[in-house]
C-alpha cells in the first residue's frame, strides 16, 4: 500500500485541500507542504522525484565509494511540485561500519530537514552561528559551499546546514562520528541537472532514517 501524505514538520495526518481551504491543512502546523509517502529506493522512484522538483535534489556524484542511493522522498503535490526533497545514502564510515547521509534542499518554513536533523525548527538559522568559521564546506552545483554545525543536535548524529541555489541545504550523518565525511569537501550534484549516468545508480536498501525520522 503506497500511504498517505503526511506533515513534512511532525509526520502527522494532513487533510487535503476542499471547501474550507485551498492549501493542505496539518492540525498541529497548519498549512504545509505535504510530505509523500517514501517507496523502495530505484532509479524510477528517483526519476519521478527529480522531474517534480522546484528544488535542488543533491546527491554526492559521484557516491562514495562502496556507498549506496538508499532513498528519496519530497515534499509537495502535484500543484506545486517538490518544494523540499530528501536522498538517503548508506556506506561504509571513515572511521569504519556503516554510515549514513542525509541531503535535504527546501524552501524556507518547510521543516522537513529540521524533523530529520532533530531539532525545533522549521529552519536552521537560528541554530547557526555564522558570525564563526564555517566547520565543513562541499562543493555544490560546482559552487564552493560552506556549512556550518546545528546546535542543539541528537548525540546520535553530526547535523550542518547551510545555503545552496538560495535554498536551505541540510546535511545529517549517522553515527556522529562518521561526520568526517563532511570534511573531505564532498562533491554534490543536482540531480535535475544530471545526465544518463544516472542510470546506473546503485541503489541498496531503503534506509530507515528516511522512512522514520
Amino acid at each position: 500500500m503506497r500511504g498517505e501524505p503526511s506533515c513534512p514538520k511532525c509526520g502527522g495526518r494532513v487533510r487535503a485541500p476542499g471547501l474550507f481551504a485551498d492549501s493542505w491543512q496539518c492540525a498541529v502546523h497548519g498549512t504545509v507542504q505535504p510530505l509523500q509517502p517514501v517507496v523502495p529506493p530505484s532509479v524510477e522512484a528517483l526519476a519521478v522525484v527529480v522531474r517534480r522538483a522546484r528544488v535542488p535534489v543533491w546527491m554526492p556524484w559521484p557516491l562514495p565509494v562502496g556507498w549506496l542511493f538508499t532513498g528519496v522522498v519530497s515534499a509537495g503535490d502535484d500543484r506545486s511540485g517538490g518544494r523540499a526533497t530528501a536522498v538517503a545514502c548508506s556506506g561504509p564510515s571513515p572511521l569504519g561500519g556503516p554510515g549514513e547521509l542525509l541531503l535535504v534542499a527546501e524552501e524556507l518554513g518547510i521543516g522537513l530537514g529540521a524533523r530529520y536533523a532533530g531539532v525545533d525548527g522549521p529552519d536552521p538559522g537560528p541554530l547557526l552561528r555564522v558570525d564563526r568559521s564555517p566547520h565543513a564546506k562541499v562543493h555544490a552545483a560546482g559552487r564552493p559551499t560552506p556549512l556550518w554545525h546545528v546546535e542543539g543536535a541528537p548525540g546520535d548524529r553530526a547535523v550542518f546546514a547551510g545555503e545552496a541555489r538560495g535554498l536551505w541545504l541540510w546535511a545529517i550523518v549517522w553515527p556522529e562520528r562518521s561526520g568526517l565525511l563532511m570534511y573531505d569537501e564532498l562533491v554534490l550534484t543536482d540531480l535535475r541537472d544530471a545526465g544518463a549516468e544516472v542510470d546506473l545508480l546503485p541503489c541498496g536498501a531503503l534506509s530507515p532514517r528516511i522512512l522514520s525520522p
